[in-house]
């Protein structure tokens, strides 16, 4: 019960809040930027932002819509 209310009153004063994303604004428009040139690959970006390969493809699907994301990895696939 005491977790409840400690998240009741973080809450209240709004300092609750869910997980921080890996990439900040900037560093996402810069990934979409990058993928979008055609030179890196989802593998180099991921290694160069330090993140997953997941969290790059989610990436690209919040910055380009989710339609142009998946085709995104049936291009990708081989």
């Amino acid at each position: 019960m005491r977790t409840r209310e400690g998240m009741a009153v973080a809450r209240a004063k709004g300092k609750l809040r869910g997980k921080q994303p890996k990439l900040s604004i900037k560093q996402q428009k810069e990934l979409c930027r990058m993928h979008s040139c055609g030179t890196y690959s989802i593998s180099d970006l991921a290694e160069l932002f330090s993140v997953s390969r997941p969290t790059v493809y989610r990436t690209l699907a919040r910055q380009l819509g989710a339609k142009s994301a998946h085709r995104l990895r049936r291009a990708e696939a081989p």
